[in-house]
């Protein structure tokens, strides 16, 4: 690993007990600074509903913290947008936003077009299918933000089980995103859930990155932030367990295509070839990172072998 990444583990990554809910709500008031939290959905009525009422009571009604709450349905067939307003969230149809400009199907599309919709000095945004959802995911984040200065992006961390095995979840990020971080962009290797869509930013940051429409948005943004803005602006918190509905394998496979296609149009710009991969293990003291050397050696053809050359004139 990068000594710069070591460094940035140690000073980036925290867990969201570091910073009690006291603590930031004093420096929100002290900064003044608001706070929207944003849920893009697709046809998630079995599990917005929960997410958006536990943001509403734990903080927006105990606490102060979150000042708007925006569901963003991208075309939903089932009740998610009846589901989402009768938990307290305020619903806006995709299409209702920049009506201008054609909407194209993504879930990159729904998070550029929420940044028209909501005020908040800080944009959170929260995957709608989480099962047991915890306020925790929206402080830890929005934590870091609002008592560090310097910080301008913060990821969620946690364990993503998979069929009751734990740290199973995320074969997208395994098998795809992770290798294309490390080898293309070694100074992002490590961010242990680098596509994890719980993540938040000021706005002033999210205002200059493009977005991809589709699943490489949350690729495209790390990459184009470390550019922008420069690796100690980014953070890391973990919070935890993050369970929610696994797709299919032909759906992994699309996730994949259009994260390798987002990584693609962003190696025009230069970058940093390193033949190593940074995993993550949790252990004693949080997670811990491994790295392997993936360097792949090639034979040439074995009709360039001079032996294999005298071998077939004999």
């Amino acid at each position: 690993m990068l000594e710069e990444v070591e460094r940035w583990l140690s000073t980036r990554s925290w867990s969201a007990t570091d910073r009690p809910l006291h603590q930031i709500l004093a420096a929100k008031q002290r900064t003044g600074r608001t706070v929207s939290v944003v849920l893009p959905a697709l046809n998630e009525e079995e599990t917005v509903g929960d997410i958006a009422a536990v943001i509403r009571h734990d903080l927006m009604r105990q606490v102060p913290l979150v000042d708007e709450l925006v569901v963003v349905d991208s075309g939903s067939t089932d009740r998610t947008s009846e589901v989402a307003a009768a938990a307290g969230a305020t619903v806006v149809h995709r299409d209702e936003i920049l009506p201008r400009v054609p909407a194209v199907p993504g879930k990159g599309e729904v998070l550029w077009r929420s940044l028209l919709l909501t005020s908040g000095d800080i944009v959170c945004f929260i995957d709608a299918d989480l099962r047991d959802f915890s306020s925790d995911f929206v402080s830890g984040i929005v934590g870091p933000l609002l008592t560090d200065p310097d910080i301008d992006l913060v990821k969620g961390m946690y364990d993503r089980p998979l069929g009751g095995a734990a740290g199973q979840g995320g074969r997208v990020t395994e098998l795809m995103a992770r290798p294309l971080l490390n080898m293309h962009w070694p100074q992002l290797a490590g961010f242990v859930q680098p596509l994890g869509g719980e993540y938040a930013a000021r706005r002033s940051l999210l205002e200059q990155l493009p977005f991809p429409v589709g699943y490489g948005v949350e690729l495209g943004m790390l990459v184009d932030a470390l550019h922008l803005v420069g690796l100690d602006a980014l953070a890391q918190v973990d919070i935890g367990v993050r369970k929610h509905r696994h797709q299919d394998g032909q759906a992994l496979g699309r996730m994949a295509a259009a994260i390798y296609r987002t990584a693609q149009l962003r190696l025009a710009r230069g970058h940093l070839i390193r033949p190593s991969l940074t995993q993550f293990e949790r252990g004693g003291d949080g997670f811990e990172p491994r790295t392997y050397s993936v360097d792949t050696e090639e034979r040439p053809p074995m009709a360039e072998i001079a032996e294999y050359q005298a071998r077939r004139a004999a």
